[in-house]
């Protein structure tokens, strides 16, 4: 799968995700750029790191443009951006509703936004996004979370039809639960060999930001 010399901006690359999603395109030759509200203090060979607070489409536009400015384009968007939250619906306040939307839609919105201009000029770019296998199957008792991945579903479709034939695709993951330190803690009880590997994630995503993935576009790619 190449991504050799591609310009990759990892949004939420300092997460437990992005703790594995980040090395392992940088082990497939990309030069890896991470944004994050708070970047880590300490640098990583193979990546830069970058501040901007994704849920702010002012931040969202000079992170961007800085990017293009520092590496000269932006070749893929990989946005692992997203939060979780328990509730049913007659428990969940506004305030939980608000942030779910924005983590897990907002957030994504304004990046493919920002980034598509740049994209479109040079007929050629990779955006995808994770959203979240409950789309697919829906269990009770987290309806804010559940519905705010559903809308970056409907988002990924929609610019994949609107962007038919541009040269730039949008594609999606679909993980069940990843194993990841916070879910074991949270989860002690499950068996977490059960779980999406991180390593298997990682892997779907090189491959939908590669060369060889240039002909799909729309595609939700369930994993676990």
């Amino acid at each position: 799968m190449k991504v050799d010399g591609n310009v990759v901006l990892i949004a939420g690359g300092s997460g437990a995700l992005g703790q594995t999603v980040v090395p392992s395109f940088v082990a497939a030759g990309a030069r890896v750029i991470t944004v994050d509200q708070h970047p880590p203090s300490v640098h990583v060979e193979g990546r830069t790191d970058m501040k901007a607070d994704v849920t702010n489409e002012t931040d969202v536009r000079r992170l961007v443009d800085e990017v293009i400015r520092t590496a000269g384009r932006i070749d893929t968007l990989i946005n692992l951006v997203g939060g979780f939250a328990t509730g049913p619906v007659v428990e969940t306040d506004d305030s939980l509703w608000h942030r779910m939307l924005t983590m897990n839609l907002t957030a994504a919105f304004l990046l493919s936004k920002a980034v598509l201009p740049h994209m479109l000029e040079r007929r050629t770019g990779r955006i995808v996004h994770v959203a979240a296998r409950a789309v697919l199957e829906p269990f009770p008792g987290a309806a804010a979370y559940i519905v705010s991945k559903s809308g970056l579903v409907a988002l990924i479709r929609t610019l994949s039809l609107e962007l038919a034939g541009s040269g730039v695709t949008v594609n999606g993951v679909l993980p069940a639960t990843i194993d990841t330190p916070a879910n074991r803690s949270s989860m002690p009880d499950v068996d977490p060999s059960k779980w999406v590997r991180p390593e298997s994630l990682a892997q779907t995503l090189i491959f939908l930001a590669s060369r060889e993935a240039s002909q799909i576009n729309g595609a939700l790619v369930p994993i676990g």
